[in-house]
């Protein structure tokens, strides 16, 4: 088996490691950025889709609710308690909804998991060149 020694200097090793490390610090900087900027995208059409949604049921929820009050009142209830009747249903089921949309917004996972595994091989390689 032989060995094939480099005729580099120190000075050239330490300055090409210096180089090679520059270089792979921008590239991880750039796929870090890649990667979140993909994910906030995600997120930010994700939030238009629901803002959206959201309008739209809130303009039919509000013709529900006015029926509901007027139907319960058409029934014989007095006014006021049919109106009182309909907002507590109508609170629950959106404090519900909000709970969901919450739990799912906060389970989405926004860290670049990609870009931190990358730099912990990154740091093993290192470590391996100056060995």
């Amino acid at each position: 088996m032989t060995q094939q020694r480099d005729q580099r200097s120190l000075g050239e090793l330490f300055g090409d490691l210096s180089r090679q490390m520059s270089a792979l610090v921008r590239q991880e900087i750039e796929l870090a950025r890649t990667e979140v900027t993909g994910k906030a995208t995600a997120a930010a059409r994700d939030v238009a889709v629901m803002g959206t949604g959201v309008a739209l049921l809130y303009a039919g929820l509000l013709a529900l609710v006015g029926a509901a009050v007027l139907f319960l009142a058409d029934q014989g209830w007095t006014p006021w308690l049919a109106a009182l009747v309909v907002a507590i249903v109508v609170a629950i089921v959106g404090g519900l909804l909000v709970m969901a949309g919450r739990q799912s917004m906060t389970s989405r996972d926004m860290a670049p998991t990609r870009t931190v595994e990358t730099l912990k091989d990154d740091a093993e390689w290192a470590k391996e060149r100056v060995k």
